[in-house]
């Protein structure tokens, strides 16, 4: 089984092209379609979709929310800028999931330091690749 690398689904998205909230006419929003067999895609709208679907297809509706929990800081030692994105809040409420860049240099014990100090967090599990528990 290969190992999928988070960090391939690095991308810059220009934050003028990020929707901050939804069309008037939800299904006038835009629909990208790819064709596999001919390896093309097309520009369509979301009300198009009808058009693509057959019988015993699944859709999946995914509900989930995106919080702004991008942190920028350093690491204790050394010194080194980390950027860590919190993803889910742990059962405890004082541990979270998180990706962590760059992964490689931010070990199980580190400590970072986020805000001027105001903040800090200690890494306390590896759980994916580029994912952390602080």
């Amino acid at each position: 089984m290969d190992i999928l690398d988070i960090n391939e689904f690095n991308y810059y998205l220009p934050p003028e092209l990020i929707a901050q909230e939804p069309l008037p006419q939800r299904d006038k929003s835009r629909l990208m379609v790819l064709d596999r067999l001919l390896s093309r895609w097309e520009h369509k709208y979301f009300s198009d979709l009808v058009n693509y679907l057959t019988p015993g297809d699944v859709l999946v509706f995914n509900e989930t929310k995106v919080i702004p929990a991008r942190l920028y800081g350093r690491k204790v030692n050394g010194g080194a800028r980390v950027e860590v994105l919190l993803l889910q809040e742990k059962q405890d409420g004082l541990r979270w999931e998180a990706l962590v860049r760059p992964a490689r240099r931010i070990k199980v014990g580190n400590l970072l330091t986020f805000g001027e100090g105001l903040l800090t967090g200690k890494v306390v599990e590896e759980t994916t690749a580029g994912g952390r528990g602080i």
